[in-house]
């Protein structure tokens, strides 16, 4: 039996996403920033990438976690010189994240501070003001100390992260026209890559999220909080839930529960990620067990809730090992 009603449109199709244009401004976002001799080294040991080896031309996905590996926070990470570290997060997490994270700074030479007034943030869809390199978390410095991430593609849209020095109190804007947050949202839906926000706190290992798919997980460097339960959930293939695009008629919210056909019961899954298709209907990121995407019926805040329907991750997952 499949997943999808039988009349389920496929919005992305029905809506042509190229012509999402332009720059976002993305208020919901705030910076972290990380300066001092061992910027690189502390980040290096608190989160689940490597900063260490963290090249000027290159950004990094990672994700903070407990002790018990589950994700209090996600960042996307670039250096503006080797010992001067931008981290860009949920500005819901962002107190209590750097709260957290300066508890474990000891007698290491790093300042951690709230720098989300120094910087504007915008979402750039379509060509970049600056040529930046297609590969995913590459970084790039242009004029005036803007800085740009290309991210992971949207419903097959280039995209990429503009991160721009505030000057004399002003908050500069990317050339080119003004794209609605919202349909940056949906874009962001779309390349399957969920930032962690307060409804989902804690609520995900990594791979919950498929982000040892997406560059967000390095299985290679040193310890970090939550190391041993990442890697084993990776090394033993015990990774029952997984990150998946959906879609539905109905309004979804992040935090939402997911309930399957075979048990209306007990959750299979909670939506991650959510927003409106500029051509009608939603789309989702949901972690949900794996068993749940074989067969049956989905449907979200209960059983009789909206349906949703699967579509196809826009990237390959990492296979277990």
């Amino acid at each position: 039996m499949s997943n999808a009603p039988a009349t389920a449109p496929d919005f992305a199709r029905v809506f042509d996403a190229q012509t999402l244009v332009g720059a976002a401004p993305l208020p919901h976002l705030g910076v972290i920033r990380v300066h001092g001799a061992d910027a690189a080294k502390f980040l290096h040991g608190q989160l689940t990438q490597d900063f260490s080896l963290l090249g000027l031309s290159e950004a990094r996905l990672a994700a903070f976690c407990s002790a018990k590996g589950r994700m209090q926070a996600s960042f996307v990470g670039f250096k503006l010189s080797h010992d001067d570290i931008l981290l860009v997060c949920s500005r819901d997490l962002l107190p209590a994240t750097l709260k957290r994270l300066s508890m474990f700074v000891l007698r290491a030479q790093a300042k951690l501070s709230d720098a989300s007034d120094a910087f504007a943030l915008w979402g750039v869809a379509g060509p970049t003001p600056v040529d930046v390199p297609q590969t995913p978390w590459s970084h790039t410095t242009g004029p005036d100390g803007a800085h740009g991430v290309r991210l992971y593609p949207g419903a097959g849209v280039a995209r990429a992260l503009w991160v721009l020095p505030v000057q004399d109190g002003a908050a500069p804007q990317p050339t080119g026209p003004l794209l609605e947050t919202a349909h940056w949202a949906w874009l962001d839906v779309m390349s399957g890559v969920a930032t962690v926000t307060q409804p989902i706190f804690e609520a995900f290992v990594p791979q919950m999220l498929n982000y040892e798919s997406v560059g967000g997980v390095n299985f290679k460097k040193g310890c970090y909080p939550g190391q041993e339960v990442v890697a084993r959930s990776q090394f033993r293939g015990t990774l029952k839930r997984r990150a998946y695009l959906v879609q539905a008629d109905a309004p979804l919210a992040v935090g939402q529960e997911v309930f399957h056909s075979s048990d209306t019961e007990q959750p299979c899954g909670t939506v991650a990620a959510a927003a409106p298709c500029p051509g009608g209907g939603w789309h989702a990121v949901v972690s949900m067990q794996t068993r749940a995407a074989e067969a049956g019926m989905l449907n979200a805040v209960g059983p009789q809730g909206p349906a949703l329907a699967l579509l196809p991750l826009p990237y390959p997952l990492l296979n277990d090992i």
